[in-house]
């Protein structure tokens, strides 16, 4: 059974399952072309926690929490737990807030990226090519020695901390009135919290035994010619796809998409900048909040980084609208392009100093 999910017809089924998920989120009143997005329900995480005030992006997302614990369980199930740490923190913790930047300036990480282009947001295949451009630019680093050094086994106990943290925010969220909520914008639409949570277990389960991964997949074809980790994120395209044409949500164009913008340059650079920085990291969003599940510490640095990253965004006018990037954080995705270029040239495996 276990082969069989590893194969091609395997992972275009995980892939589908990950859809099917979206979609009903979706369906049950998640934002339009947001289903899923890994950047932004941290963000609204973020200003749920009042880390920035922005009203409309503002909700503890059940998702995120439901995510690393389906990831978690499943790890622990499988024997596939493992707590580790201790590699380069502060770089991990940078790339994080790089990261949330470059997803913030083009409006969705990579998974809604995939989400948007299935609904006929053409916006979103420039994206994708900034993206691509982004995690080749991040392989020709790996080819040329980059590391960001080894990870060591810790206390099993120190991975239990992120999936805990996250499970009693949630908690004190449907418990208490401590946290904000947005009564208007993108974060006053969710589907209801117990669906919502359902479909972060399902969706970090599936996540983490498929392996799931977008710039891992492009980084895989890049060096490998692997085209395993594509096929996940196939399947997933593909059922939205017919999802958005069987509810009329398909409708394809440059202008009037939800919660995005028509600035091509910069939905290219933002996206370049989340590719280059989540191959360097190891992982895109999703796959870091999947391996922060399954005990890595390096992997919790980083979404602690995207944390501060969204709050950053916010706080200072880094972060796009619906009608355009700002100047500032136009200035900023450059400031970004040239941070990951100094950490790519700087960080060497020790054999090749």
């Amino acid at each position: 059974m276990e082969g069989k999910w590893n194969s091609k017809t395997g992972l275009l089924l995980w892939g589908g399952i990950l859809g099917l998920v979206a979609a009903a989120l979706a369906f049950m009143g998640n934002p339009g072309n947001m289903a899923f997005c890994i950047a932004c329900f941290i963000r609204d995480i973020a200003g749920a926690c009042k880390l920035h005030t922005a009203g409309v992006v503002q909700y503890m997302r059940p998702e995120i929490a439901g995510l690393v614990a389906g990831s978690f369980v499943i790890s622990l199930l499988g024997k596939e737990y493992r707590s580790t740490s201790g590699s380069s923190p502060m770089i991990r913790f940078l790339l994080g807030m790089v990261t949330m930047t470059g997803a913030l300036i083009f409006l969705g990480c990579p998974l809604r990226m995939v989400l948007r282009m299935a609904a006929g947001d053409w916006n979103a295949y420039v994206g994708l090519a900034g993206f691509v451009l982004g995690a080749a630019t991040g392989c020709f680093f790996l080819k040329k020695g980059f590391s960001l050094g080894r990870a060591y086994d810790t206390r099993k106990e120190s991975g239990y901390i992120l999936p805990a943290i996250l499970a009693v925010l949630l908690l004190l969220s449907i418990l208490t009135p401590l946290f904000a909520a947005s009564t208007e914008g993108p974060g006053s639409m969710h589907a209801p919290v117990a669906a919502s949570l359902a479909g972060g277990l399902i969706f970090g389960a599936a996540a983490q035994r498929s392996r799931t991964c977008f710039a891992g997949g492009i980084r895989d074809v890049i060096l490998m010619k692997n085209f395993d980790l594509l096929t996940v994120i196939i399947g997933l395209f593909a059922v939205m796809m017919v999802y958005n044409l069987a509810t009329g949500g398909f409708k394809p164009g440059f202008a009037g998409q939800p919660v995005a913008h028509t600035e091509a340059l910069w939905n290219m650079a933002g996206m370049y900048v989340v590719g280059f920085a989540a191959v360097l990291a190891g992982g895109c969003p999703l796959r870091q909040l999947i391996l922060a599940g399954q005990g890595s510490g390096d992997a919790a640095v980083n979404v602690l980084g995207m944390s501060a990253g969204a709050a950053f965004c916010h706080n200072f006018g880094l972060a796009s609208s619906g009608t355009g990037t700002t100047p500032a954080g136009r200035i900023m995705c450059v400031v970004c392009i040239a941070v990951l270029f100094i950490i790519g040239f700087s960080c060497k495996r020790k054999s090749d100093k």
